[in-house]
């Protein structure tokens, strides 16, 4: 007797999703949100955050609007796999801060079949692609980009405009060191 189960054999499915965006545009509210209903649904949830983002907490993630989850902060990517022990969901908030061994754990954890859920910029203040996102993207089976509100004009912001002198690609900050702006308006501050 031939069976359907033997042309697609049961095992658990894992994916990739990355939610991203600009400054202020809700990537961590929507991590929160989606981390909470899988809580919600009984599955074991493990979040991640890079141990150098202390803005609001040093263990939780926070969204600008203080909505917060637990999470483990990491050093880099690798001990995430050490720490995802028999979880269902794993969480990872601001990947654009992580190395790029974050391509290989999130792909590792989807092919043993936990779900993967990812937040960070796609771009720096310069306008260019951000760590580990444009490859997260590439491999993702779904893909959320959220838009903040540009500060000057009202239209969609998809740009992180750094409004101070540091030039250093990293610097953690919130509206003292950011605002959202939309194309024109980026390039417009820009030349």
């Amino acid at each position: 007797m031939f069976l359907e189960s033997n042309i697609h054999p049961q095992h658990p499915k894992g994916s990739i999703e990355v939610i991203c965006g600009s400054m202020f545009s809700g990537k961590t509210e929507e991590l929160i949100r989606r981390l909470k209903r899988a809580q919600f649904a009984r599955q074991k949830v493990e979040i991640f955050k890079p141990a150098i983002d202390t803005r609001y907490d040093d263990v939780k993630v926070v969204s600008h609007n203080s909505n917060s989850i637990h999470s483990t902060p990491v050093p880099s990517s690798g001990n995430i796999l050490l720490l995802a022990n028999d979880v269902q969901v794993v969480g990872v908030d601001e990947a654009q801060f992580f190395d790029d061994g974050l391509i290989e754990v999130c792909n590792k954890l989807a092919d043993s079949g936990i779900r993967v859920i990812v937040a960070g910029l796609d771009m720096d203040y310069l306008g260019k692609p951000f760590g580990p996102i444009p490859a997260l993207l590439a491999i993702a089976e779904h893909v959320t980009k959220v838009h903040a509100i540009c500060m000057r004009c009202g239209s969609i912001a998809n740009y992180s405009h750094r409004i101070t002198d540091e030039s250093t690609l990293v610097l953690l900050g919130e509206t003292n060191n950011y605002e959202p702006l939309c194309r024109d308006c980026y390039c417009s501050v820009k030349s």
